[in-house]
């Protein structure tokens, strides 16, 4: 069982008793009391549980976030004088560095209802930042694109329904531009791309997308259209692939250079274990990945048979790798996503890349899911992107951050709403507590789509983490 399974499954167990709890206390007032109070206090009880309680956080938010950036990466004298942060010696600045800015930050009483933010402010820009109601702990704060009021000493800094306290500090990052190399993004389904690196890949000078899933399971959506189980899945695992190849064009990279695998969702690790074993789809009904590579540009090994083997898998990869000559591969980072697939998805790669005549340079790692906060990042669409959760000072984790205009970011929003994964609308519990948190949490979602995607993915910043060991 993952970390992330083991979080939910003591959650669920936590929510039980406290309802049991909740239900005794409920029928000991309506015999004591009035019987009427039963009825009145469970409807607000569960008000007050969809407002402010709904949110699926494994950790408590006086934690402080513990990351242990090199020591050479840190500027010295850094301070908040009157709410703006001033530097004793600016460093020059290009643009593109990537900058960190650690606060204690700590929540007013307000701020266990409304959500906590650091506002930053400077000459003709405005930024936010959101994080854990009831925050009271180390934060890290994404300064990338703003370095030039950074080191004019302009830029503002106040608290939203929470307190800036201690000293500061701020670690400064350069790395070569990834938008200037030949990038090569992994996502282990239709619209992982998309989610993490749009931003990247739309900018970069030569891109490649390879999608390893058809991402076919779940499609009770297609199955209210009348399809029975195994059609739904093929039809949904059709249109994703159809996705992978046709979405990125959208960012501009040619249809050349997209090239979706079809291996069947949350099936790679039974492949991992048992590399010349074909995995059959859990829903579809199929056993050869040949169906959802129709729309594929080129022939690949893997084509021969069909098999949805691990090792088809590998030879796969290994041919796309001496094909495109990545620069710097895009995948997900297997200590922060906790999802199976996206675990499976970089260690395809690693292995792959074993003994390879080809190695790129760079491997940037992204997160579109994390083990302990399903709501990362907080806030609105179009804030900034602050750093995830991280509790384990041990890893080894450098940040590599990109700025993304209004307008990329409205093309990202796009690139999401063609995503047929991400277009069916909420389920009728969901809407309710939507219009709850928005009536009594002060909380807003984008208008470009109901998917909590478009509000989580649609950001100032695309976040990565940088390494150089294959």
């Amino acid at each position: 069982m993952s970390r992330k399974q083991q979080l939910l499954k003591r959650h669920r167990r936590n929510k039980r008793m406290a309802l049991l709890a909740g239900l005794v206390l409920l029928i000991a007032l309506g015999v004591l009391v009035a019987w009427w109070l039963v009825p009145l206090l469970a409807v607000m009880a569960w008000v007050a549980h969809e407002a402010w309680f709904a949110d699926h956080l494994f950790y408590s938010p006086a934690d402080d976030y513990q990351y242990n950036f090199p020591a050479a990466n840190e500027w010295a004298g850094v301070r908040l004088e009157g709410g703006t942060l001033l530097l004793d010696s600016p460093p020059e600045l290009a643009g593109d560095e990537t900058l960190v800015l650690a606060l204690k930050i700590k929540s007013s009483w307000l701020g266990r209802f409304f959500d906590p933010g650091v506002e930053l402010h400077g000459p003709d820009m405005h930024d936010s930042q959101v994080f854990e109601r009831g925050v009271d702990g180390v934060r890290y704060l994404n300064l990338t694109g703003l370095g030039l009021p950074l080191a004019q000493g302009v830029l503002n800094v106040r608290g939203r329904f929470c307190r800036v306290l201690g000293t500061p500090r701020l670690w400064l990052f350069r790395q070569p531009d990834a938008r200037r190399q030949r990038v090569m993004v992994i996502a282990p389904h239709a619209d992982d791309a998309e989610l993490a690196a749009f931003g990247l890949y739309s900018q970069a000078d030569d891109a490649w997308i390879v999608t390893l899933t058809a991402g076919e399971i779940e499609a009770e959506h297609y199955r209210h259209m009348g399809l029975e189980r195994a059609e739904a899945a093929r039809m949904k695992g059709r249109l994703r692939a159809w996705d992978s190849i046709a979405v990125p064009r959208w960012g501009g990279v040619p249809e050349s250079q997209c090239v979706q695998l079809g291996y069947f969702c949350l099936q790679l690790p039974a492949m991992q274990a048992a590399p010349d074993q074909p995995v059959a789809s859990r829903e579809a009904d199929l056993s050869d990945t040949r169906l959802f590579r129709q729309f594929n540009p080129m022939k690949l090994p893997g084509d021969s048979d069909g098999a949805p083997t691990w090792n088809n898998l590998l030879a796969d990869l290994r041919a796309l790798l001496l094909l495109a000559r990545p620069e710097v591969l895009v995948m997900p980072h297997p200590a922060i996503d906790p999802h199976p697939d996206h675990i499976c998805a970089q260690a395809a790669v690693r292995e792959a890349l074993k003994g390879l005549e080809w190695q790129p340079e760079t491997v940037l790692g992204y997160a579109n899911h994390l083990h302990d906060n399903d709501r990362w990042p907080m806030g609105n669409a179009y804030d900034g992107m602050s750093l995830p959760p991280v509790f384990d000072p041990a890893l080894p984790l450098v940040p590599y951050s990109l700025e993304l205009s209004v307008a990329q970011q409205r093309d990202k929003a796009m690139a999401l709403g063609m995503m047929h994964d991400l277009q069916p609308p909420m389920p009728f519990k969901r809407r309710i507590r939507r219009g709850l948190q928005r009536l009594l949490a002060g909380r807003r979602w984008p208008a470009e789509g109901e998917n909590e995607f478009f509000r989580k993915a649609v950001r100032r910043h695309e976040l990565f983490w940088r390494s150089s060991d294959i």
